[in-house]
């Protein structure tokens, strides 16, 4: 009997719960460098002619930030894997589970451990979003540039309501005269004609730019500038990218697991009855099956993953949000770049850092995998123990 009274199942699952958050958070520690200049890369596209280099993004960033650059935003990369990655396994082993339910053999079919991670991805998708916006801001803000200083900004005590209806708004003084000198030609009925209409922050939008992404990373400016709403900026490419990237990575899993115990059971005599009792895959083995698993379903979702990334970069106040809810302004491209999320002007910039993301994502595969193993390995020899006192 074990001391303390508490039952061996509780202790197996707590233990597990740990194994899977420190597994989950050494996974993305270990990558989120890859991550941030993945994400520099695919950002610094602005047009088919002009993309920066990754040799340029890294030595911007260096330049900027240092080293520490490299690990911009990594409390809210955790905080997304965290119910992200747990909403994900623990969705697909539901879906299995009940594919399973009734059958002789614990064996699943490809094409529902496919429509499994499909699943899967949707609900992590939903989950990850929020964090995500705010990471990708903090990982622009590692290669923020000076701010410029000059006779074409103005503060925000020349326009009274700038600071409560456009938090972090940059009116330009020069447009701003421009639309005055416009106005003026009209017969005033008003003393002060610009004086009015500082106070109308319809015309404020129309005069200056927004604030740039990385100005705008700190949860309470997100929501007070652009609404709540827009924590969910991206989810159409990012439920794209994630029911793509669940679908194939659960379905190649399922195909090397499935080899790995047909090549175990050639060598088993008797020949075993199911194929689950050839033995079970080494923690080894099972880590680099997730990492390859990781790297072809990375390939097949990237395109999905850049949208979301350029998306979440694009800072819309709410003011405009609703203007364009007021006109039904429609997003131009295509059917399916409509429902997905893409911008038909990012057409030529979609594949940019795949190479680096299917980098992290194969890493991140293995470290989460050979980790998990690895704690629960040594969690439950210390239960054992424990209970065998």
């Amino acid at each position: 009997m074990g001391g303390g009274g508490k039952p061996l199942g509780d202790s197996v699952f707590a233990g597990h719960a740990a194994a899977g958050a420190a597994a989950i958070s050494a996974s993305a520690v270990a990558v989120h460098p890859l991550d941030t200049v993945k994400t520099l890369l695919q950002l610094s596209a602005t047009g088919s002619k002009q993309k920066m280099g990754l040799s340029h993004v890294v030595d911007r960033l260096m330049a900027a930030s240092g080293p520490a650059g490299l690990y911009s935003g990594i409390g809210w990369s955790v905080l997304s894997k965290l119910p992200g990655l747990g909403a994900r396994f623990g969705t697909y082993e539901l879906l299995t589970a009940f594919y399973k339910d009734g059958r002789e053999d614990n064996y699943v079919s490809y094409s529902e451990a496919m429509l499994a991670g499909i699943a899967a991805g949707a609900v992590e998708s939903v989950l990850c979003t929020p964090f995500e916006l705010l990471k990708l801001r903090s990982q622009i803000g590692s290669v923020k540039p000076m701010k410029a200083t000059g006779p074409a900004n103005i503060t925000n005590e020349t326009f009274p309501l700038v600071s409560k209806l456009l938090p972090g708004y940059v009116p330009d003084i020069r447009i701003w005269n421009g639309t005055v000198s416009l106005l003026s030609n009209l017969s005033p009925k008003h003393p002060d004609m610009m004086g009015a209409l500082k106070q109308h922050p319809w015309m404020l939008t129309g005069s200056g730019k927004p604030p740039l992404p990385y100005d705008v990373h700190v949860p309470s400016r997100v929501i007070a500038l652009e609404g709540w709403g827009t924590l969910w900026r991206g989810l159409r490419p990012g439920i794209a990218r994630d029911c793509v990237f669940g679908g194939m990575f659960f379905s190649t899993w399922q195909f090397i697991h499935t080899a790995m115990l047909t090549w175990s059971a050639v060598n088993v005599n008797p020949q075993p009855r199911k194929l689950e009792e050839a033995g079970p895959i080494s923690p080894f083995a099972s880590s680099i099956a997730a990492g390859f698993s990781g790297v072809v379903a990375a390939a097949a979702s990237h395109t999905f993953d850049t949208a979301k990334s350029r998306s979440e970069c694009t800072v819309i106040p709410k003011y405009i949000a609703m203007e364009r809810r007021f006109l039904k302004w429609k997003a131009p491209g295509t059917w399916i770049e409509r429902k997905t999320g893409i911008s038909p002007a990012d057409r030529n910039v979609l594949f940019r850092g795949i190479g680096l993301r299917m980098a992290r994502s194969g890493i991140a595969s293995i470290v989460l995998v050979g980790s998990y193993y690895f704690v629960v390995d040594q969690v439950l020899c210390r239960l054992a123990a424990m209970w065998s006192l």
